[in-house]
């Protein structure tokens, strides 16, 4: 819109008080796994981290928990298993087989990488306390404290861990998208952001844009005060152009990529979207309902129909869930 003349565009080029953007280091997990590391800190970002212990400041490690343990993907060189038709990561169900929850394609789960014929292929095990545990283990000299939600449940508890934090009681801030959404700690020259490319697999075609954003939140949490900060982003798929406007912190060159794919794949904003949920306490019923809803809709002139499928959330609260997509250039055909 801003490019049509419908919107003014405001383009922020600097930080608040000029201080310089971090330097973001890309790290291939890949590269890591072939030289003897399993684990989910890198060698880059291990060495920073001792590093920042040793002079007193402070350290963020953000985990990339969406998409957390839905897709299937190699460690070994990083190929996501994906809808041949829709462009988005097929999700594990319960059964032992794996949907798109676009089209309704499934196909079993699969052990062995069909890009390479690794056996590492699986889904993402590490959560935020298993890293708390590395890091203590690592680093037994370092305070830590983790943010996520089972630290913040308790009333007050949010703002308890980060008024801790700002005032330095702790050398490690472990967490979740919660601890890179616009907090301003001077002292944290290192963010670690673990698995980037999580939230790039969670079957959705916003999956690239909504990564973007939460890396360039989290890589502006370092070097916000007067010490000059640094980024490690962790990734399997440092050549996807979400991990790499977002560690050139370039977002114009993010949007020039991002709406050639949604102008090939006919997605918003170049396209319409609608989404028809289905839900019944009877399977059966949901099913054969969601069927005949698709088959009245598939004569619609101008309208692109996908599914009906599984919704992300197949059954909730014994109700069954069905998903019903329907594509359109024009608005009136929805």
């Amino acid at each position: 819109r801003a490019r049509k003349g419908e919107y003014v565009l405001y383009e922020m080029r600097h930080r608040s008080r000029m201080q310089q953007m971090a330097k973001v280091y890309t790290v291939d997990m890949r590269e890591e796994l072939k030289n003897g590391n399993h684990t989910i800190l890198s060698g880059k970002l291990q060495s920073l981290m001792e590093e920042r212990l040793e002079r007193g400041e402070q350290i963020i490690l953000f985990l990339n928990r969406r998409g957390y343990s839905g897709f299937v993907s190699c460690r070994e060189c990083g190929h996501v298993i994906q809808c041949p038709h829709c462009n988005v990561s097929l999700s594990v169900h319960k059964g032992g087989k794996m949907v798109c929850h676009y089209c309704g394609y499934e196909q079993p789960k699969i052990r062995v990488c069909p890009e390479c014929g690794s056996g590492f292929i699986g889904e993402f095990k590490a959560g935020t306390q298993q890293i708390e545990e590395m890091v203590r283990r690592r680093f037994p000299q370092a305070k830590v404290l983790r943010m996520d939600m089972d630290t913040t449940k308790k009333k007050d508890a949010h703002t308890k861990i980060l008024s801790a934090f700002a005032n330095e009681e702790a050398d490690v801030l472990v967490g979740t998208q919660m601890i890179v959404k616009g907090h301003d700690f001077a002292k944290v020259t290192l963010v670690g952001i673990l698995a980037a490319d999580l939230s790039l697999n969670v079957g959705d075609y916003r999956a690239a844009e909504r990564t973007y954003q939460l890396l360039a939140q989290a890589a502006g949490r370092a070097g916000r005060g007067d010490l000059a900060g640094e980024v490690v982003l962790q990734t399997y798929q440092p050549e996807h152009y979400s991990i790499t406007c977002a560690a050139d912190q370039n977002y114009v060159q993010f949007y020039k990529q991002e709406i050639l794919m949604r102008q090939m794949l006919q997605y918003p904003p170049v396209s319409h979207i609608l989404g028809v949920l289905v839900l019944s306490k009877d399977e059966a019923l949901a099913t054969s309902f969601a069927d005949e809803l698709a088959d009245m809709l598939r004569g619609t002139e101008g309208l692109v129909l996908l599914g009906p499928s599984e919704a992300p959330i197949a059954k909730l609260r014994d109700v069954y869930r069905y998903m019903i997509y329907g594509k359109s250039a024009e608005y009136e055909c929805l």
